[in-house]
């Protein structure tokens, strides 16, 4: 068996445990692994397919990023390139990325990533026969069918630690601090992070917010004395009756949505406000404990299923153990967070607003 590996979309915390566990739960079968660089861009333009074996992965399991590279343009159904005159052009590419894949004896494929390297998984599997084993990577925890994804504790633990470290400013000048986290769809960032890090407002994409409900918390600290305020606010957030807050609305980049709710606190409240982006950062560093252990389990649970023959799956952590699900329920829809959860019941028993 030749199984290839790849990692597409945003860049997560674990990446290398994942390959790391693939590689040596293969070799420990006598299979041989591939590594396909850059996404599918490996295959379809460079032709940068990289031998994996035990040296190869050996020491990688705390490295953040991914040892094969990545990108988020590289889907062969809608492949860009340029036109005659310059223009950007789409064009499908998914036959040739197959006639690659059978080039270089390639059985079995590992498809380490979010709902966008997922639904070109599914293609793959379902349109052209590919046999494939998706593994759900996100920041944002907002995959289906699974409890966790890894990446998600390490970002929480760097956006804890950041809120953590503006309270003392805060409080120093007594202003208001807004943090922009990640999450596009789903709060989960917003919420743990905001918890642990005692943040005295939530807002999240689940719940439109009401600005005059934000302001109201504020008064109500200034009221007792306590004359500073953190609030969190994930990037994908929307006042009620509003939409999300755009950077590049031609590719529906989000971002801007602290610096908005900045502006609004300070104007409503007369505050001194100030707005902090922690952006890549959530992306980046040295995976955490339950993130490397989590991308282990991820990566060998994805030969077993190989072995098994349950292809057009996705590993999922069903606690207490990780096991395959159709890629079709993991894509039915994004993970949300729930508002009848304990998490959230914990925030408002905590007094924690969460705009509403």
């Amino acid at each position: 068996m030749r199984i290839a590996i790849s990692t597409g979309g945003g860049d997560a915390p674990g990446l290398n445990a994942v390959i790391r566990g693939s590689v040596l739960a293969a070799i420990h079968r006598g299979w041989e692994c591939v590594g396909i660089r850059r996404g599918y861009d490996g295959l379809l333009d460079e032709d940068r397919v990289v031998v994996l074996d035990a040296n190869a992965v050996r020491g990688i399991t705390h490295l953040g990023g991914t040892i094969l590279g990545t990108t988020n343009r590289g889907d062969p159904f809608r492949w860009r390139g340029q036109g005659a005159d310059g223009s950007a052009i789409e064009h499908d590419r998914a036959d040739e990325l197959v006639a690659a894949f059978r080039r270089k004896g390639i059985d079995a494929l590992i498809a380490i990533g979010g709902d966008g390297s997922l639904r070109i998984a599914q293609r793959l599997f379902r349109e052209k026969g590919i046999r494939v084993v998706g593994v759900p990577k996100t920041i944002d925890n907002d995959v289906g069918g699974t409890q966790l994804t890894f990446g998600f504790d390490t970002a929480v633990q760097t956006a804890t630690e950041a809120i953590d470290k503006v309270h003392s400013t805060a409080e120093s000048h007594e202003r208001v601090m807004v943090v922009e986290v990640m999450g596009r769809h789903a709060g989960w960032i917003a919420l743990h992070s905001g918890i642990s890090g005692s943040a005295d407002v939530i807002l999240m994409p689940e719940i439109p917010f009401d600005m005059s409900k934000v302001c109201e918390k504020i008064a109500r600290r200034e009221a007792e004395g306590r004359h500073f305020s953190i609030v969190v606010v994930a990037e994908g957030a929307a006042p009620r009756g509003g939409s999300v807050s755009l950077i590049d609305p031609e590719h529906q980049r989000l971002g801007g949505i602290g610096d908005k709710v900045a502006h609004s606190i300070q104007e409503m409240t007369g505050k001194e406000t100030r707005s902090l982006v922690l952006g890549h950062l959530q992306r980046g560093g040295s995976p955490t404990t339950f993130d490397r252990l989590l991308g282990l389990r991820f990566g060998a649970a994805a030969v077993r299923v190989i072995a098994d023959g349950k292809f057009g799956t996705m590993v999922a952590l069903r606690p207490p153990t990780i096991a395959p699900i159709s890629i079709d329920e993991a894509l039915a829809a994004p993970k949300t967070v729930p508002l009848d959860s304990d998490t959230i019941a914990t925030a408002r028993d905590l007094g924690i607003s969460l705009g509403d």
